[in-house]
């Protein structure tokens, strides 16, 4: 790969927007980037049009940093465009990593999805209203949408993907890093996260105060208790998942003093993030009465939102069989 002005392409999937933004948390550095690299599509900052992506050379891209989880005809369309453009694609941040916060949609399917938003909500006025059409006849011609797919899906479910960088959104220093080691040509094997390696634990500033065998007798959730922000999270029944996320966030989650959520997904080796979470959390309930114990547990009280939060299409489950399915 050529270090003079490597070409560089940003693209937003199925996601918030905060990866967007996490380019421009490089505040000053965002400067450095720009003065090395050659932005050759970022459709959310700068005037590019798929047009453009479409008449380059085959390979003449020398990375594209793809956001989101792929959910959509035209989202699958673009990912696979930018992978035959660029010579790496990266997968960044946590939609695009593990399918993140819209792989949830994977517990319904489109249609579920419609009825609820434009039938069935409590906002929606028309009950019997119309539902998105993918393609409509009018006077000037075909109008045509893309399609929402059933299945929401991580990055590496569609197109081959060189490295990941974690996060919801990436941290401006692993975002910072990244790029420097991709531009000095210094990136470690094909299929890395470019993260940390250990457990956010780890790199917690309260993990001293963590017990040695650390059991609890109760899980509270964050809005019933009034946190000591110099004691472990867990320790005072709070769920927090540093014990099996991914470190290298700096725990700017647990500085603001809210539990880590997860958000930089499996460590090395972790077959599935959410069992691995649910099974952590079941091993330091210290009861023995199996009655007393469920109680417990179901305090908390979206299991699937909390355990898969962010990893739902990546997980062995992959998402909720629907009725008929085979």
């Amino acid at each position: 790969m050529s270090l003079a002005k490597p070409k560089v392409a940003f693209y937003w999937c199925a996601s918030c927007g905060g990866c967007e933004e996490a380019v421009l948390d490089l505040a000053e550095k965002v400067l450095d980037v720009v003065a090395a690299v050659d932005i050759v599509f970022w459709p959310v900052a700068l005037d590019f049009k798929r047009s453009d992506v479409e008449a380059m050379p085959d390979k003449s891209i020398a990375v594209s940093f793809i956001n989101g989880a792929i959910r959509t005809s035209e989202q699958d369309e673009m990912a696979k465009l930018l992978r035959r453009k660029s010579q790496m694609v990266i997968a960044f941040g946590a939609c695009a990593h593990q399918g993140g916060i819209p792989g949830l949609a994977n517990l319904w399917n489109r249609q579920a999805i419609f009825d609820w938003y434009y039938r069935k909500g409590p906002s929606v006025a028309t009950k019997d209203g119309p539902i998105p059409l993918t393609k409509i006849k009018v006077p000037e011609g075909e109008l045509e949408l893309p399609e929402i797919w059933d299945t929401v899906k991580c990055l590496d479910q569609v197109v081959d993907v060189e490295y990941y960088l974690p996060g919801c959104p990436p941290t401006p220093k692993i975002l910072a890093n990244a790029v420097q080691a991709i531009l000095a040509g210094k990136l470690p094997a094909k299929g890395t996260v470019l993260a940390g390696t250990k457990a956010l634990c780890g790199e917690c500033k309260l993990n001293s105060t963590k017990p040695e065998k650390l059991l609890i007798k109760d899980i509270k959730r964050i809005t019933e208790v009034v946190l000591d922000p110099e004691k472990c999270y867990l320790a005072q029944g709070v769920i927090c998942m540093g014990p099996v996320t991914r470190g290298g966030c700096e725990a700017l989650c647990i500085e603001g003093r809210m539990p880590c959520s997860g958000c930089f997904g499996s460590l090395d080796k972790t077959l599935d993030y959410g069992a691995k979470a649910l099974s952590y959390v079941a091993s330091i309930v210290d009861v023995m009465d199996q009655e007393e114990a469920r109680k417990i547990m179901e305090k908390v009280a979206d299991p699937t939102g909390i355990f898969y939060r962010y990893s739902m299409p990546a997980s062995k489950l992959g998402r909720k069989r629907q009725k008929g399915a085979s």
